[in-house]
């Protein structure tokens, strides 16, 4: 599988956020409450969205997929002078990631994600760190489509 390393520094994000799980995925009611207000942003950095998933301490160490987290629908901004009504702020820490491109509709996204944490991790160097997950939607994310592209960033740090 092919990725590249980078060492992300702190980004500023401005979005809404659902509690959820994996079995109760509310990702859809999220990004429809996100996606009208977006144009009330004013400082953002780009037109890039983000989709992150914020676990707390120990998720991944005996995975449940009833287990709770934050997901996230953003974008990135210069800074927070000016948030929206209904709007939240996050902050990713500077860190190393591997990134990973996933080629395809969204609804496939979930083998990606599976060759990434089955696959690639396992046989890696690296482990998952505790910092945000996200994916980078471009003008080449085209949701349903088969040449859809988004880029996946896992937060990671050497093995012990």
């Amino acid at each position: 599988m092919k990725n590249r390393i980078e060492y992300l520094t702190e980004k500023k994000l401005i979005g809404k956020h659902i509690e959820m799980s994996f079995i109760e995925n509310k990702t859809f009611q999220l990004w429809k409450g996100f996606m009208p207000k977006r144009r009330y942003i004013r400082n953002s950095v780009d037109s890039n969205l983000y989709s992150l998933e914020v676990f707390p301490d120990g998720h991944f160490d005996n995975f449940d997929p009833n287990n709770i987290f934050q997901k996230w629908a953003a974008v990135e901004v210069i800074d927070f002078e000016h948030i929206p009504a209904e709007m939240e702020t996050l902050i990713i820490p500077s860190g190393l990631y591997a990134v990973f491109i996933h080629k395809g509709p969204q609804t496939e996204g979930h083998k990606t994600y599976h060759s990434i944490f089955v696959e690639w991790l396992p046989n890696s160097e690296y482990t998952v760190d505790n910092r945000p997950h996200f994916a980078v939607m471009d003008e080449k994310y085209k949701k349903d489509d088969p040449d859809s592209e988004e880029e996946i960033w896992i937060p990671i740090k050497n093995k012990i």
